[in-house]
């Protein structure tokens, strides 16, 4: 049966930019969520220091849980190789925290959508990157995960691979055991597709999930690509609601996965309206993997 962590979207400004929050808080606040356990990025504050690693470790394992899950956000996308090369030292340092912190999973990214990469180009970069990277990981025991990303929310330029043609060719030319898919349904929506289709496509490679659901404060899509194609982060009319509340359909969503032995991390994207919305999320999710994984 798939397993559910929480990851603090919600609450990223405040553990990474200005300290408001404390890693130690979010794991304190958390504590009463009905989760499995707790996915981390590597833009926190209180992760700069490997010293602390085995701390955080054992503050969460206290509480009968595990950091599976490893959030972070290469950006291959670069023409200089000199700046390749350092994200790609920047992937094995995150990969080094995901051992420690116990996670078996870390994700990698393909870069920013700059308007001077072309296609072909760009994956070329972001595969010779990834590849170089999964050797190191695999030492490791840790598995790198592509996700089907929109936008970190410290970038200039959207996901270069966000869109599923280029997503799906670039996934497809890393062959490893040690590398796999995130998919984020609400991700695939923002790029004006189905996530159905795209799920179709990646099923059989896909080894954990990002569980959202999007909506916009107001306008539509056409909006939301003119005036944040180039702007850093993410759009103000761009909102993580409650999962079961938006457009994602979780039971055929769940078929999808059900059908190819999915059994791995499902991790929730939200409470941007406070943690009663990311408890009611949760309890939307363990009814549908009840209904979808009923003899796990």
């Amino acid at each position: 049966m798939p397993r559910i962590a929480a990851f603090p979207k919600a609450w990223l400004d405040a553990l990474c930019i200005d300290g408001s929050m404390s890693l130690r808080q979010w794991i304190d606040l958390s504590a009463n969520l009905d989760i499995d356990g707790l996915e981390l990025y590597n833009g926190m504050l209180d992760l700069q220091n490997p010293n602390q690693f085995g701390d955080y470790r054992q503050m969460v394992e206290d509480q009968g849980r595990s950091i599976p899950m490893f959030c972070c956000s290469p950006d291959f996308t670069q023409h200089d190789k000199a700046q390749r090369q350092s994200e790609i030292d920047k992937e094995k340092r995150s990969i080094d925290a995901a051992a420690a912190l116990g996670a078996s999973y870390c994700r990698v990214l393909s870069g920013q959508r700059r308007p001077d990469v072309e296609r072909e180009q760009g994956i070329r970069y972001c595969v010779e990157c990834i590849q170089e990277c999964l050797p190191y990981a695999r030492d490791r025991n840790i598995t790198l995960i592509m996700e089907n990303h929109y936008k970190d929310n410290y970038w200039h330029y959207p996901e270069f691979a966000q869109h599923m043609d280029v997503f799906c060719e670039l996934v497809s030319q890393i062959d490893d055991p040690n590398f796999g898919v995130n998919f984020d349904p609400s991700n695939t929506l923002l790029a004006g597709e189905d996530p159905l289709e795209l799920l179709g496509r990646i099923k059989h490679r896909v080894v954990t999930m990002h569980a959202s659901d999007r909506y916009l404060t107001d306008g539509n899509l056409e909006d939301l690509f003119r005036e944040h194609n180039d702007s850093i982060g993410y759009a103000e009319r761009l909102r993580h609601g409650e999962i079961g509340q938006g457009t994602n359909d979780y039971d055929a969503i769940f078929v999808e996965l059900r059908s190819v032995g999915f059994d791995s991390w499902i991790s929730i994207e939200d409470g941007v309206d406070g943690i009663d919305q990311m408890h009611r999320s949760i309890a939307f999710l363990r009814r549908k993997i009840s209904k979808h994984w009923p003899n796990s």
